[in-house]
């Protein structure tokens, strides 16, 4: 498996859809999932871009990992107040998601893979 990119309609049926449940989180997903906002443009986007691939193989078939491009969804980075990128959503399957800012090692998202999403 690879890192998927998303749009907003995929968006809206895969992870959540906030027209229809505004302010309400509900996640469609069946396995956690890291969605990865980020621009083409953007030097530590790219940095975090290996390591995210590098993740979807190893924990292939445990979690999804999707990228979102922040110029082309822009109504997207503004539902979810994307003000600095890249900006990782942590998605468990039960609970609500985390935010983190910032180029991430990926032993920090190894430990919040294990923390926020297998709970292991």
């Amino acid at each position: 498996m690879s890192v998927k990119h998303l749009t907003k309609a995929e968006f809206l049926t895969k992870v959540v859809n906030y027209e229809e449940n505004p302010g309400e989180w509900k996640f469609l997903g069946d396995k956690p999932a890291i969605i990865d906002f980020y621009a083409s443009w953007c030097g530590p986007c790219k940095a975090v871009a290996p390591i995210l691939e590098e993740l979807a193989a190893e924990y292939e078939g445990r979690i999804d990992i999707y990228k979102v491009d922040t110029e082309k969804e822009q109504e997207l980075a503004a539902v979810f107040g994307i003000r600095s990128i890249p900006s990782i959503l942590f998605i468990p399957l039960e609970g609500q998601p985390q935010m983190a800012q910032g180029a991430m090692p990926k032993t920090s998202f190894v430990e919040a893979i294990n923390d926020i999403l297998l709970k292991k």
